[in-house]
């Protein structure tokens, strides 16, 4: 079932970008690969090591961008499928437009350090093949400013709605299916290259702040959810004399508290597992 889960993902990716890039002024697509060790998942108090295989691509056109991101995650014993024997396998897709207004309007939006406000929206879908057996379907929408800065800093702030599945059954999810409460979500991406001696380097990464989103399967109240992902990056390829951004090699660290608005379970005892603090090795593939 998650193998043609990933197939339609795959699917529905290419139909996306495909349109965008035919009509495209830049684009950057890269596979990607990180490594980390001490990945946490709610209520397990084991630390987690998972393989992450990551596509992503990004295009610019005349009045706004497309970005797309899919994760592989495939984590070791200590996460384990459903039924046990191997670790669990995780597909998340990320899909975010923004429409540029000053460019749309032909009008000059830009005030202090921002030179370009815009219109984002999109969704997160996800998949995996664990007990819980969760489907998270999330749209968001909301204005983004785009500041003036050595490659990009977006600042977002976004209207949420998720979806999404239990399949544990009672009485750890009286509810198989369940519409979480909108929430909002503070969003921060960059990516700022740089010369560091003569090394030329990139820190990148994001960050969400999202708000409660209400009461879970188990009718326990959600708390604010932090996720930060960020790495630092050395263009390895141009160091050894090849194209610029083509092959990048770095360390990153992911932040996660509170993950998936986790925090106490319905006797008020705070759940293992909420929080992810583990640092990560990473490569990339531009093309």
């Amino acid at each position: 079932m998650i193998r043609s889960a990933a197939c339609i993902t795959i699917a529905a990716l290419l139909g996306t970008i495909a349109p965008a890039a035919s009509a495209a002024t830049w684009s950057d697509s890269f596979l990607g690969y990180r490594w980390g060790t001490q990945f946490r998942e709610p209520n397990n108090t084991q630390d987690v090591r998972k393989h992450v295989l990551q596509f992503t691509h990004a295009s610019g056109y005349a009045t706004g961008q497309n970005f797309v991101n899919l994760d592989v995650l495939q984590s070791d014993k200590n996460d384990p499928l459903s039924g046990g024997g191997s670790g669990a396998t995780e597909f998340y897709l990320t899909y975010r437009h923004q429409l540029h207004l000053g460019k749309l309007l032909d009008k000059d939006l830009s005030f202090g350090p921002v030179k370009e406000v815009a219109f984002t929206g999109g969704f997160d879908l996800n998949t995996k093949n664990t007990r819980f057996a969760p489907r998270k379907r999330l749209v968001v929408a909301g204005p983004t400013l785009k500041f003036d800065v050595p490659g990009f800093l977006d600042v977002s702030l976004l209207a949420g709605k998720e979806w999404n599945h239990c399949g544990l059954g009672s009485p750890a999810c009286p509810e198989a299916e369940i519409g979480f409460d909108p929430q909002l979500i503070l969003s921060v991406s960059w990516g700022i290259p740089f010369q560091a001696a003569s090394l030329p380097m990139k820190f990148q990464g994001f960050l969400n702040y999202n708000t409660p989103k209400g009461r879970d399967y188990a009718n326990v109240k959600t708390e604010a959810e932090t996720l930060m992902r960020t790495s630092l990056m050395v263009d390895v390829g141009q160091v050894a004399g090849s194209r610029k951004n083509t092959l990048l090699a770095g360390v990153g660290y992911e932040l996660w508290l509170n993950k998936f608005g986790n925090h106490a379970n319905a006797a008020g005892l705070t759940k293992p597992g909420i929080n992810t603090r583990t640092p990560t090795l990473q490569l990339e593939w531009h093309f």
